[in-house]
């Protein structure tokens, strides 16, 4: 089994770093996902004790007082870190500018969902998974579509 100070890479991309034990995650160590995102936390037998998620643009997660995008400021982290843009320029993501989304597919959150294949890859087309009804119904009315036709921004007369 594994043991001592090491990395291992599960079959989802995810990177572990740090202190194994018996073939588990034991001591101080860190998960590198593929999005950019990162737990670091102290393990004990494969489990987490204590730990901090980061996002990838370098935003902590906080599980008490988390006021990040809540119904009172609604306003993307880089918007917090860089100001608002002025009015009438809207932005549509964290990311600015957004991912350049494929015709007639959605952005998901950790990738792009076909509808017609009903599946869904990662932000470098790699195969994530296969939608269910449940989730194919959420990303159609929730998540940004590309749409076939561009639209013009036309100035009120």
């Amino acid at each position: 089994r594994m043991e001592g100070l090491g990395f291992y890479t599960l079959p989802t991309g995810t990177e572990y770093r740090g202190e194994l034990k018996d073939g588990m995650f034991e001591g101080e160590g860190e998960l590198l996902f593929p999005n950019g995102g990162s737990y670091r936390a102290v393990w004990h037998r494969g489990v987490p004790t204590q730990g901090k998620y980061t996002f990838a643009d370098g935003l902590e997660y906080k599980d008490k007082k988390w006021h990040y995008c809540d119904g009172y400021d609604r306003r993307f982290y880089t918007e917090i870190c860089s100001g608002l843009k002025p009015a009438g320029i809207s932005q549509l993501t964290n990311l600015d500018p957004p991912r350049k989304i494929p015709i007639g597919c959605y952005d998901c959150g950790d990738g792009f969902y076909n509808p017609e294949t009903r599946v869904i890859v990662d932000y470098k087309h790699r195969f994530l998974r296969n939608a269910d009804d449940d989730e194919h119904e959420w990303i159609i009315q929730t998540c940004r579509k590309a749409w076939g036709k561009k639209t013009e921004h036309r100035a009120k007369p």
